[in-house]
């Protein structure tokens, strides 16, 4: 295996899932957003606000096609969008890929996301209402894209730790 690819919808903790398998496995972990960020030498926003959502998901899946490419061994943390764009959730599916869905339910996600509104713009200004059912709504259109990982790994009630354990439980 040469690659490791996590998803999931935000909050699920793709980012911070990553970094602890990364330091355990002694593979690198690479942020798909991270990447786009810097070859735009922009903001994901800012490059939603400059060239709109079409720019970026070309953008966003010319990237991931090239992380793909590479030789190396990688652990790639994508978007939660970019499974459901430009067939990127075929790509979860290639050779020397082992895809995994981080799942959460909107209550897991609810939580962790009222929390942190600020950072995220697209919930920042929406009410505990509305953020149930944009959660809701988003997890609805995207579960089929998500459901196309090779693994599923529930998140709900589990430490970092417990949840690192069952990804390395998958690997081995």
């Amino acid at each position: 295996m040469r690659k490791i690819i996590l998803l999931g919808y935000m909050g699920c903790g793709k980012s911070t899932i990553a970094e602890k398998l990364s330091s355990l496995l002694q593979i690198p972990f690479v942020d798909l957003d991270r990447v786009i960020e810097i070859e735009a030498n922009m903001t994901i926003s800012q490059i939603f606000e400059s060239f709109g959502e079409v720019y970026f998901r070309k953008l966003e899946h010319d990237v991931f096609v090239e992380l793909l490419a590479s030789s190396d061994k990688q652990i790639i943390g994508l978007g939660g969008g970019t499974p459901c764009y430009a067939n990127n959730h075929e790509l979860l599916k290639g050779e020397g890929i082992t895809s995994i869905y981080l799942k959460a339910s909107v209550a897991t996600l609810f939580n962790r996301l009222a929390h942190n509104k600020s950072k995220r713009p697209i919930v920042a200004n929406k009410s505990d209402e509305e953020l149930q059912e944009f959660i809701a709504k988003h997890l609805f259109d995207r579960s089929y894209y998500y459901n196309q990982a090779e693994y599923k790994v529930i998140v709900d009630g589990k430490t970092i730790d417990e949840t690192v354990a069952d990804i390395i439980s998958i690997l081995t």
